[in-house]
């Protein structure tokens, strides 16, 4: 039941969202542990009976939350960098400014996601995983397109290679995307169009060199040997 009398009755799905929003603020101020279902169902404006009606225990509350999120995370990079027609590096800056831009508007989210669900159960974490692998594949195939692309000096010509290469880039800068999420957080004034620019400076000028061949000397051993090819000479 309602508990302000005179309130328009809302339909279930927009009031259950209406509580995962007021949970999400909740659980990012407090953490897991300290947050209190008292203040989710004051801050919805609904009763603590309906709130567990709807949503279940605080277990499963902080799950759909975590659910929430991730789908929008992942469906804001995604929507962002793969229904284009631009050129793959291009792709890949849209949705890193989607990223970007999702932390900023979503703050409490990004501390729900990346500061609390993973050091709550393992079944948490595995959530936040998988949202995270669905990412690392989006830019996986993004970074292989471009490493191709003849424009960039690349033949596709070792497929196995270059999906490898491919693969550990987008680790890596997946990984670099959460810490500069971290630091442009803390950054008054910093833009998301302008975070994404700094990460893609620092990786796609490499990636262009290793898309021709070229690659890093190292003092023990040539360059590129786990890359898709020997430095031309």
């Amino acid at each position: 039941m309602d508990p302000q009398p005179g309130r328009k009755r809302l339909p279930r799905k927009v009031r259950e969202q209406q509580m995962l929003d007021a949970a999400v603020q909740v659980f990012s101020r407090h953490g897991f542990h300290a947050a209190s279902m008292d203040e989710v169902a004051e801050r919805a404006q609904v009763s603590k009976p309906l709130l567990y009606l709807y949503l279940g225990s605080k277990e499963e509350i902080f799950s759909a939350c975590i659910a929430r999120e991730a789908d929008r995370l992942v469906n804001a990079i995604g929507s962002a960098a793969l229904n284009r027609d631009d050129d793959p590096a291009d792709r890949l800056w849209h949705g890193l400014t989607a990223f970007f831009s999702y932390v900023a508007e979503h703050r409490a989210s990004w501390v729900v996601l990346y500061q609390q669900a993973r050091s709550q159960s393992d079944s948490l974490a595995a959530q936040v995983a998988r949202s995270r692998s669905e990412i690392i594949d989006t830019v996986t195939e993004l970074v292989r397109q471009s490493m191709e692309s003849p424009a960039r000096g690349g033949d596709g010509s070792n497929y196995a290679a270059l999906r490898r290469e491919s693969a550990a880039v987008a680790h890596a800068l997946v990984g670099a995307a959460d810490a500069l999420a971290e630091w442009a957080l803390a950054v008054p004034g910093e833009q998301p169009e302008a975070t994404a620019r700094r990460l893609m400076n620092m990786m796609w000028i490499g990636l262009e060199r290793r898309a021709k061949g070229e690659g890093y000397h190292a003092p023990d051993g040539p360059a590129g040997t786990d890359g898709p090819a020997a430095p031309r000479p």
